[in-house]
């Protein structure tokens, strides 16, 4: 495992200088600095920070799109302004305010004094950094144009967070609605149910086959509650650990994209992000190839990813984009007519934000159709739940009351 080693020596100009390298012996980093033309004065291993509550990776802030979008943002204000790589880099480092992402500037920033562009730095944090930001910033040091490279990323993830925000902020009230709905039926089987159990008990009367049922939930959550969470939990790892695996994503995206309503969303979000991540990369210089790949790997529905793939190999033969595309019976018809539109005009990055916008704006009306449909659905539910229970220990109640008549 690689080592900090602080490190000052004399450059080439007689300036004492001071950086921190990654390493694993003090016996590399002394080569490096060699290698460089420099004079070593001192070497320092820099003490390994105990593993508080702020450094373990179990509690420890993730790297947010947001947090992403403000990184692009601020480097390329300074790299506009003028300032050098490694000097924006630095105060970066000290500025940042996710502590992850703080972190890992300040090694990018020293592996970039050890002579690495900052493309090939942020190869050594892919789970920082994403491999879209990444291949842009690779191709804007190609071209000399990293700076507006970066001001095109900090527009795309902040738009990128937009949607996000809206798909969260959307699953909010169904979920507290759920939560309820749980709670309340729990409430009723371990707290409500037991005290009707011991009255029915006693008066001897024969009980409804729907009590019975219900007694016999009840006692079993109320007993062996701690084995229901054991099978909940374990149904939720299986489940997420199939749908990481091709083929059960492959279903889970499928899924998805035939729930009425609901698949429409996820088709209007895998279209926004498809047709915006293509725009910004053809913009950047990026060949059709690789940027219509790097596009479909950012809607992250492998239904998509499967269908570009067979597009891919038929863009090499030299085919329309648009036709392709229609064969993949997933965008919808105005994507192929505004991509259609862009190949005859020679404007398709043009075409393709335009449509990325358009998408953006129906998001919202897609989300608020669908809450529409989800919340009267929920609310059913939950009353057709908590009134089986009430009717199921109303009952016998009746039964009782027509015995003592």
């Amino acid at each position: 495992m690689a080592t900090s080693f602080k490190y000052k020596a004399v450059d080439a100009s007689g300036r004492v200088v001071e950086y921190t390298h990654q390493a694993n012996t003090k016996e590399e980093v002394l080569k490096m600095i060699r290698e460089k033309g420099f004079t070593p004065i001192r070497i320092q291993a820099e003490e390994q920070k105990s593993k508080d509550v702020g450094d373990m990776s179990l509690f420890q802030s993730r790297v947010k799109i947001k947090d992403i979008s403000v990184f692009c943002k601020q480097l390329y204000t300074m790299l506009n302004a003028g300032m050098p790589l490694s000097n924006a880099l630095d105060v970066l480092g000290d500025q940042t305010e996710n502590k992850v992402l703080r972190r890992t500037v300040k090694e990018v920033y020293s592996e970039v004094q050890t002579g690495l562009i900052l493309s090939q730095a942020m190869k050594k944090h892919k789970k920082v950094f994403p491999n879209l930001l990444i291949t842009m910033v690779e191709a804007g040091e190609m071209t000399g144009n990293l700076d507006n490279v970066l001001a095109k990323m900090s527009e795309h993830y902040e738009k990128e967070n937009k949607i996000n925000s809206k798909i969260k902020g959307a699953m909010v009230y169904p979920a507290i609605l759920s939560v309820a709905a749980v709670g309340v039926v729990i409430f009723l089987l371990t707290f409500i149910m037991p005290t009707f159990t011991e009255m029915f008990t006693s008066s001897g009367v024969e009980l409804p086959g729907p009590t019975k049922l219900l007694m016999s939930i009840s006692d079993a959550l109320k007993n062996y509650w701690y084995i229901f969470i054991a099978v909940i939990g374990t149904i939720i790892v299986l489940f997420r650990g199939y749908i990481k695996t091709s083929a059960g994503k492959r279903q889970y995206d499928t899924l998805k994209l035939r729930i009425p309503v609901i698949g429409t969303s996820v088709t209007k979000i895998a279209t926004s992000r498809f047709t915006r991540t293509l725009s910004t990369l053809m913009a950047s210089g990026i060949p059709i190839v690789p940027a219509m790949e790097a596009a479909a790997n950012v809607t992250n529905n492998q239904v998509v990813i499967d269908g570009m793939n067979k597009v891919i190999e038929d863009v090499k033969k030299g085919l329309s984009i648009s036709f392709l595309l229609k064969s993949m019976h997933f965008f919808p018809p105005m994507v192929i007519s505004m991509v259609g539109i862009g190949e005859e005009s020679g404007s398709l990055e043009e075409m393709l934000s335009k449509t990325a916008d358009y998408y953006d704006e129906e998001l919202d009306a897609s989300i608020q159709k669908m809450l529409s449909l989800l919340e009267p659905m929920l609310i059913l539910f939950m009353g057709v739940i908590v009134g089986f229970i009430v009717i199921s220990m109303m009952l016998p109640i009746f039964d009782l009351s027509s015995t003592v008549q």
